[in-house]
């Protein structure tokens, strides 16, 4: 499989300011692959955590393999991502100080393995979501204008 996304996080770039993306791997179990194969992950209402040195995926739902039986996990479980050591150290300095959030916007195969777009993020306030509403709609607005002339 070359590179495909399996999911976005719509939500996360309404609701923040992406200053920064990196990317990360994913621990997983087998039953797991094959329901995100499915079409079975979901990324809403999910963020990360640095605890202890690693970093973890929280409220990420996997739905449950259908013929996976006793070998399928909670679908809320926590799950880690792997990074390097250095990295997830700057991330865990710009989150303390810097009132940052890290945010999954994507997951997707990068080869045969499956990876999360990991985002440092800033919230955005409701000022801040009007304006790219207004903005969004003046550009269509623009755009359909200039559909109408062409004809």
């Amino acid at each position: 499989m070359a590179d495909a996304t399996i999911t976005v996080n719509r939500k996360a770039r309404h609701d923040y300011f992406v200053v920064e993306t990196y990317e990360a791997g994913i621990e997983l179990s087998g039953t797991e692959i094959k329901s995100i194969r499915q079409g079975g992950a979901n990324l809403k209402d999910s963020w990360c955590n640095i605890h202890d040195g690693e970093l973890f995926i929280m409220n990420m739902h996997i739905s449950p393999y259908e013929k996976g039986n006793i070998f399928n996990k909670d679908p809320l479980r926590v799950r880690k991502l792997l990074m390097h050591k250095k990295e997830i150290l700057k991330l865990f300095g710009l989150v303390k100080q810097d009132s940052y959030t890290l945010i999954p916007l994507s997951l997707y195969y990068k080869g045969s393995r499956v990876k999360v777009s990991v985002g440092l993020c800033k919230g955005k306030k409701l000022h801040d979501k009007r304006e790219d509403i207004a903005r969004r709609d003046a550009k269509r607005e623009i755009d359909r204008a200039v559909k109408m002339r062409q004809r």
